[in-house]
């Protein structure tokens, strides 16, 4: 992104920085503030709202930022920015409302909230940088028509696997290429593991159980290639993907693919567990073109039919001020849906379940995602994950099984509830939303 550094040395040297308000105070967003605050020109946190204010002020303490104000109302919130003084605030409307804050990151890692503060944003026509796959596959694309109504920005991010793998994307399909597959590489995976299996190894990188398990079970991985798949419109080959496991380099692996499979698809999204380099990500790609055959043999990327392209890393927060730059300066989204989904991710059981039981959401101990392709997903009325938390199932159901609306009871007065319905019923007309059962009070 070297436009995006000269973009942002002109900004800290005319002395109007980007004010960014950040969402969320946890792993990624100690990463974020830091990134932006010590190393960034051109740019400022100017205020951090989370839940635990405590949790807020040490993002800014471990940035260098002893001088931090709580504010709760709107007048002292814009008073203090405008004086230069860091911000926190429990209250998500003082960002989204406020004329001193220039753009959003979300960095929450939650369904229901972030749903509702993104389109209190998208509502003030305020842009967003989402970290939040898990938001982004689940109702990203109503989420997006509402921004285009708004004539906002909303975005995924730079650093995490599906920014990469779209900046990739749109760098081999810039060269004339046809994407194949957009991957992704894992380095482990074990679709059972639970909150108790990974609660050591989350205390010792200091990071949430529930999200580390998340990353476990390939729930995560889930969430960013539907991401993918809704910001590119490739679809799954297999429900859960392919997950073919190797030892050996990406470059190696583009045999495991039929190139002409993959154009009858239109390209499909997946991912590789154990190859190299990991943890990195891929696009395979074609072309028709003799000229361009020639030069990429001649340039040591083989004869094809299939070409692999790679990124060797994802560097997670440090490349979130590029994304906030290319939003803000450059009206430039690094992802976002380009219509209805494509792909979404369905809630299977991490275990046998009883009918009763409390589904306890993605990363715990009930249940796990795996892609699937949406018009299936339609005609068989499956569970999204991200909705899942709190129903409560209307029968036993299997290990590995997957679980519909019809298998559960549900709460109606759900915001993010309400607004997949909505997305159903906009984008899929023909197969309107069908209502589970409600839950009994």
């Amino acid at each position: 992104m070297m436009i995006v550094d000269k973009a942002l040395q002109f900004r800290e040297d005319i002395n109007n920085p980007i004010r960014v308000g950040i969402l969320g105070a946890g792993y990624m967003a100690i990463g974020i503030v830091n990134q932006i605050e010590r190393y960034t020109p051109g740019m400022k946190v100017v205020a951090i709202c989370n839940r635990n204010l405590d949790k807020a002020i040490h993002c800014y303490q471990k940035a260098g930022i002893t001088s931090v104000m709580d504010c709760e109302d709107d007048t002292s919130f814009d008073s203090c920015i405008r004086q230069g003084v860091a911000v926190v605030t429990s209250n998500p409307e003082l960002l989204t409302q406020s004329s001193e804050v220039d753009i959003l990151v979300e960095a929450t890692g939650t369904i229901a909230y972030a749903a509702k503060v993104t389109m209190s944003a998208i509502e003030h026509r305020k842009p967003m940088v989402l970290m939040n796959a898990e938001l982004d596959s689940t109702i990203g694309p109503i989420l997006k028509h509402y921004a285009d109504q708004a004539n906002v920005i909303l975005s995924g991010s730079d650093g995490d696997q599906p920014g990469v793998i779209m900046n990739l994307y749109r760098f081999v399909k810039n060269m004339g290429f046809t994407p194949l597959v957009c991957g992704n590489i894992k380095g482990f995976l074990d679709e059972h593991k639970s909150p108790a299996d990974m609660d050591a190894y989350a205390k010792n990188a200091g990071q949430n159980v529930n999200m580390i398990t998340n990353f476990t079970d390939g729930t995560k991985i889930a969430f960013e290639q539907a991401s993918v798949a809704n910001a590119t419109g490739m679809g799954v080959s297999k429900r859960g993907m392919n997950a073919f496991r190797s030892q050996e380099h990406i470059d190696k692996l583009t045999d495991l693919y039929d190139v002409e499979e993959l154009k009858a698809m239109g390209g499909i999204v997946d991912y590789v567990v154990g190859a190299q380099p990991g943890p990195g990500v891929y696009v395979y790609a074609t072309t028709e073109d003799e000229m361009s055959k020639e030069y990429l043999n001649y340039l040591k990327l083989g004869k094809g039919p299939i070409y692999s392209f790679y990124t060797p890393y994802h560097l997670c927060y440090f490349e979130v001020p590029n994304s906030i730059a290319r939003v803000f300066h450059f009206s430039d989204p690094v992802m976002a849906p380009i219509g209805g989904p494509v792909v979404e991710v369905i809630t299977t059981a991490k275990t046998d379940l009883k009918a009763g039981q409390t589904l306890d959401g993605f990363g715990g101990y009930t249940s796990y995602g795996q892609c699937e392709n949406a018009d299936i997903v339609r005609k068989e009325n499956l569970l999204p994950i991200g909705l899942s938390e709190g129903v409560v199932l209307k029968r036993d159901i299997a290990k590995d099984e997957v679980i519909s609306f019809d298998d559960v009871e549900f709460n109606e007065d759900d915001f993010i509830f309400k607004l997949y319905e909505e997305q159903v019923n906009h984008f899929f007309p023909e197969n309107k939303f069908k209502k589970p059962s409600l839950l009994k009070h």
